[in-house]
């Protein structure tokens, strides 16, 4: 097994985690501050009945935030993460990366 990276470590043993700088947990949550907005918006809409096709268009925007955050956290994850780890010579994390991919894709 490789070594862990400075931006990787065991936890418990049981799972990886990740330090990340204060301004990208900054842009993360400020992403899901919004995201968290939506939704209770289209809740609100749903409760005051609100006619489909404009709930359905709030819901297809938070879904779309939720892809830009996805696509900002993989961007993320692929620059440190899985460079790191590939120039340690941990070829799994490619592995990893695949089934991460897989799954977002579903």
């Amino acid at each position: 097994m490789s070594e862990k990276t400075p931006e990787q470590r065991e936890c418990c043993g049981c799972h990886k985690t990740k330090a990340r700088s204060e301004e990208e947990v900054r842009r993360l949550v400020n992403r899901l501050s919004r995201i968290e907005g939506q939704i209770r918006g289209i809740r609100g809409m749903l409760e005051r009945d609100a006619y489909c096709p404009d709930i359905l268009a709030q819901a297809a925007a938070a879904n779309a935030a939720l892809n830009a955050f996805s696509r900002e956290l993989l961007s993320s994850h692929i620059r440190s993460c899985v460079v790191n780890d590939v120039r340690a010579g941990n070829d799994e994390i490619v592995d990893e990366l695949l089934a991460t991919l897989q799954k977002m894709m579903k």
